[in-house]
């Protein structure tokens, strides 16, 4: 059999035509790939040193305040004379002299900072010294921040609703019915309670109310589930017995490779709704599921649950089963920012726009130079 070796043709202004080899495609490819890397890698680089070179200042006013006894009347000075010796260098405010007082008392030891706090951006540190006083705690989410990669405002988010408790909290059957080790990354992915403050409904709306909100927030109802979680739809039809059924969510969950069935409740949780999920999650393993998913999972998300009742309900459930509770928005004047909050926000805005002028007059200089 005849086979052709085809090659790439490239034409350019007032220049002959250049034949690229088979394997050009597959070079570019690999070769923007490792630059891709690089820049991360350098990325992270930078954010090291800064956030050592925070945490070393930050020693050495904090030394200096306890061997000396120099009092804080002495950050607003020294942020001046920092600043007027280096005009160019951002991030030398008192206030941000204060927090790398503050985040170097946090992190006495270098080795641990430099495993943990340095790896995430300073303004999360900030966040976290001013949220999370509990040194446990702070560790805690500065992992979950590196594992997912969240933005300031999504850590802000998680730290104000007490994620660390929530995490692993509802009431399952998932021990006895799951095996190892999925039993236990199952039952660390759920919550209890789930929190819905960015909807706009009240404590009073009908279920089907509760269900549309979350529908049209999507992304931030994914975010609240949690990492791995894909949308399969909502009031999905299943016809069972010749009788029509409607599950009110129906999510497919990529690191445990099962679909998790959600039935909404706005009262409190009845011993009846786990022999509902019951019939779900059995119809589901029959209909849906393939021959590489793991058994289904169903939650009933109720507004309160009794746990003695939860757990007497799911005790001799042979399909995996959670029962966990939602909260719904606060008043308005429970969620307004509080003035350090809206402080970072400004100062991070700062470094933004600081940050986004200096790459634009750096890419007219290499404009310029070419």
């Amino acid at each position: 059999m005849l086979q052709l070796n085809y090659k790439r043709y490239v034409t350019m202004p007032n220049q002959p035509s250049l034949i690229l080899p088979d394997s050009y495609e597959e070079f570019l490819t690999d070769l923007k790939e490792r630059i891709r890397i690089a820049q991360v890698k350098a990325a992270l680089a930078v954010n090291q040193e800064l956030i050592l070179l925070y945490w070393q200042i930050g020693t050495k006013i904090l030394g200096k305040q306890n061997e000396k006894g120099w009092g804080s009347q002495v950050i607003p000075k020294l942020s001046k004379d920092l600043r007027r010796e280096f005009p160019g260098i951002k991030g030398l405010s008192a206030r941000n002299l204060s927090y790398m007082r503050k985040f170097a008392e946090a992190w006495p030891n270098e080795q641990i900072l430099q495993q943990a706090a340095a790896k995430i951006p300073w303004f999360h540190n900030c966040v976290l010294l001013e949220k999370v006083k509990d040194a446990d705690v702070r560790q805690w989410y500065i992992h979950k921040t590196i594992e997912h990669g969240w933005s300031r405002n999504v850590l802000l988010m998680q730290i104000e609703t007490d994620l660390h408790q929530r995490q692993g909290g509802a009431v399952t059957n998932f021990e006895r019915t799951l095996p190892q080790p999925q039993s236990d990354l199952a039952q660390q992915m759920l919550k209890d309670p789930y929190s819905f403050e960015f909807l706009t409904i009240s404590e009073e709306a009908a279920e089907r109310e509760l269900e549309r909100g979350l529908v049209e927030r999507i992304r931030d109802f994914l975010l609240e589930l949690g990492t791995g979680f894909a949308f399969v739809g909502s009031q999905y039809y299943m016809n069972i017995g010749g009788e029509d059924f409607y599950l009110d969510l129906l999510f497919y969950h990529l690191e445990l490779r099962c679909f998790v069935i959600i039935d909404l409740k706005m009262g409190d949780f009845k011993a009846e709704y786990s022999g509902k999920m019951n019939l779900y999650v059995s119809a589901v393993d029959d209909m849906l599921r393939k021959e590489h998913d793991n058994p289904t999972i169903g939650m009933v998300l109720c507004k309160s649950k009794n746990k003695t009742i939860a757990e007497y309900a799911l005790r001799n459930v042979s399909t995996p089963i959670a029962v966990s509770t939602h909260k719904l928005p606060k008043k308005l004047q429970d969620k307004l920012p509080t003035p350090e909050q809206l402080q970072l926000e400004m100062e991070a805005a700062i470094e933004a726009i600081e940050a986004q002028s200096q790459k634009a007059s750096a890419n007219r200089e290499e404009d310029v130079t070419e």
